[in-house]
C-alpha cells in the first residue's frame, strides 16, 4: 500500500473528521468566534468597501442563492454571498486574530453559511461547527509549518494565504467530498492563495478575506465535479509563501494522538476596529492618561510636549499622519493620540470628521516611534511603552497583554455585549436575540440555515437612529 503524502493526509483528515471529535473546549471557543465574526460582519455592511463589493456582486446571477447578512430583501449566488459577507467581516479590521498571525474566522464562516443554504442535505448546527473547525484547523496547521509565520507578517497577508485553504477544507466537508476530492479542493484553492501586504491600510485589504471565502468555496465545488490539482501541493509547493516552510502530515484524525489546535491556542477578540497591534498602544495610552489626570486636577492635553511610543518594528503599521480610515486603523500614532484625546477608541474614532480634527493633528506632530531590540514583532511577545513629556514632568505606561488577547480573553458577557452593539446597528431586536440564541445552542440546532433567517431581520431606519443615539 502506498503511503499518503502530506497533502493527501490533509484530504483524508478533512473527509474523516466527525462531530464526535468536537470537544467541549473547541465547541465553546468556536461558538465565541462565530458570534464575534457575525457581529463585526453585520456592522461591516455599513462600510463603503462593502457597498462597492455588493454593487459589483449584484451583476452576477445563479439559480442557487444565499443570504447577504443584514439585507432582508437581497440574495446572491453562494460564492458572491461568501465574498461580500467576508469583506464585511474584515472591512473595519474588527475580526478575530490567531497565533501564528492570521484572521481565522472571516475566511471560513461566510463560505460555510452561504453553502449550507444551498444544500438539500440541510446541515445541522453540529455539521456547521465541524466544517467551521476543520477550516480553522487547516489554517492553524499550515501556519505552524513556518516559524516565520509566528511573527507580524512582512510579505503576504496571512488570511489570503491560509484562509482560502481553510475555506476550501470547510466547504469540502459540508459537500461530503471523498478524501481524493478533498485533496484536490486544497490543490485548487492554493492557486487562489496569496496577496501582498502592500494593499494593507487600503480598501482592498478586506477583499483578501472575501476572496478567501469565495475562492475556497469555489475550489471545493470544482473538486466536486472532477477538477484536479497537484495532489502534493502542500508537500512542497506551498513553501512559496514562507521562507522556512517545513510541512508534516496531518496526524490520523482517528488516532489517540489527534487534538484540535484550538484546544491549546485561543484567539484574540478585538475591542476596537483596528489592526491588532493597536490594542497594546491604546491600552498603554489610556493608562498614561489616567496617570496624567492624577498629577493635575485640570490637566490639559495642550501641556503635552512630546510622546514616545516604543513598539515592535513593522512598516505597514507605522503611519505617522493617516489620511484615511484604513490608514488610521494601521497607525500606532493615530490610535495612541485618539485614546489620549478622547479617553477611548471606538468605531466613530475612525470617521473622517474625527480623523481631521486640528487637536488630533497637533498631537500627532508630537509623536516619535522607537523600536527597541527586545520588542519582538510577534503578537505573542510584543509590548508597547508610552512616555509622555509635559511641562510638569514625564509620565510612562506599558501594556504587554491587552484585554481580549488570548492570554486575557474577553468575558462571555463582554463578548455578547460587543456582538449586540455591532449587530443592533443593522438588525432588529428579534434578529439580534435570535442570533445569540441560535449560537448559544448551535450544537442542538437541527438546521443551521435558521441562522441566516435571523441575520437578515433588519431594523427600520428609525430604529437604527434610535439605537445609535442610545448606544
Amino acid at each position: 500500500m502506498l503511503r499518503k503524502g502530506i497533502t493527501e493526509s490533509f484530504g483524508a483528515a478533512v473527509h474523516s473528521l466527525s462531530t464526535a471529535q468536537l470537544t467541549d473546549g473547541v465547541i465553546t471557543r468556536s461558538k465565541r468566534m462565530i458570534m464575534d465574526t457575525l457581529g463585526v460582519g453585520l456592522i461591516g455592511t455599513r462600510t463603503d468597501v462593502f457597498k462597492k463589493a455588493l454593487k459589483h456582486s449584484q451583476l452576477f446571477t445563479s439559480e442557487e442563492r444565499s443570504s447577504v447578512w443584514g439585507k432582508s430583501d437581497l440574495t446572491l449566488p453562494p460564492q458572491f454571498a461568501a465574498f461580500v459577507n467576508g469583506i464585511a467581516v474584515h472591512s473595519m479590521d474588527f475580526d478575530d486574530t490567531w497565533h501564528p498571525a492570521t484572521h481565522p474566522s472571516g475566511a471560513v464562516l461566510p463560505a460555510v453559511l452561504a453553502l449550507a443554504e444551498t444544500l438539500p442535505s440541510r446541515p445541522s448546527g453540529l455539521d456547521l461547527l465541524l466544517a467551521f473547525n476543520i477550516g480553522i484547523e487547516v489554517q492553524g496547521r499550515l501556519m505552524r509549518f513556518s516559524t516565520e509565520a509566528y511573527n507580524i507578517p512582512e510579505r503576504f497577508h496571512p488570511p489570503s494565504v491560509v484562509g482560502v485553504m481553510g475555506s476550501a477544507a470547510a466547504s469540502a466537508k459540508l459537500l461530503g467530498l471523498s478524501p481524493t476530492q478533498c485533496t484536490h479542493a486544497l490543490a485548487i484553492a492554493a492557486s487562489s492563495a496569496g496577496a501582498p501586504l502592500a494593499n494593507a491600510a487600503t480598501q482592498t485589504k478586506p477583499l483578501h478575506i472575501g476572496n478567501a471565502a469565495c475562492r475556497g468555496l469555489e475550489a471545493a465545488q470544482l473538486a466536486q465535479i472532477g477538477l484536479e490539482g497537484n495532489p502534493a501541493i502542500l508537500d512542497c509547493g506551498f513553501g512559496v509563501y514562507y521562507k522556512d516552510y517545513s510541512p508534516s502530515k496531518f496526524v490520523d484524525s482517528s488516532s489517540s494522538g489527534f487534538k484540535w489546535i484550538l484546544e491549546d491556542q485561543n484567539v484574540a477578540v478585538k475591542s476596537i476596529p483596528a489592526h491588532l497591534g493597536m490594542h497594546w498602544v491604546v491600552d498603554a495610552a489610556l493608562a498614561a492618561r489616567r496617570k496624567l489626570e492624577k498629577t493635575a486636577a485640570n490637566f490639559d492635553l495642550c501641556q503635552i510636549r512630546h510622546i514616545t511610543l516604543r513598539v515592535p518594528p513593522s512598516k505597514y503599521i507605522n503611519c505617522p499622519l493617516p489620511d484615511t480610515e484604513h490608514q488610521a486603523r494601521h497607525s500606532f500614532q493615530f490610535n495612541a493620540c485618539s485614546a489620549l484625546l478622547d479617553n477611548k477608541v471606538t468605531v466613530d474614532s475612525f470617521s473622517e470628521a474625527q480623523l481631521k480634527r486640528p487637536a488630533l493633528r497637533e498631537l500627532l506632530s508630537k509623536v516619535t516611534l522607537e523600536t527597541p531590540e527586545d520588542n519582538h514583532p510577534s503578537f505573542d511577545k510584543m509590548y508597547c511603552d508610552i512616555e509622555i513629556e509635559t511641562h510638569q514632568g514625564v509620565v510612562t505606561a506599558k501594556c504587554d497583554t491587552f484585554y481580549g488577547h488570548w492570554r486575557k480573553p474577553l468575558s462571555h458577557k463582554d463578548l455578547v455585549d460587543k456582538f449586540s452593539v455591532n449587530a443592533s446597528s443593522v438588525l432588529s431586536t428579534e434578529g439580534v436575540e435570535g442570533v445569540i440564541d441560535v449560537i448559544d445552542n448551535i450544537e442542538k440546532v437541527g438546521e443551521c440555515s435558521i441562522l441566516n433567517a435571523y441575520l437578515t431581520m433588519t431594523s427600520t431606519p428609525h430604529q437604527q437612529l434610535y439605537r445609535k443615539r442610545n448606544i
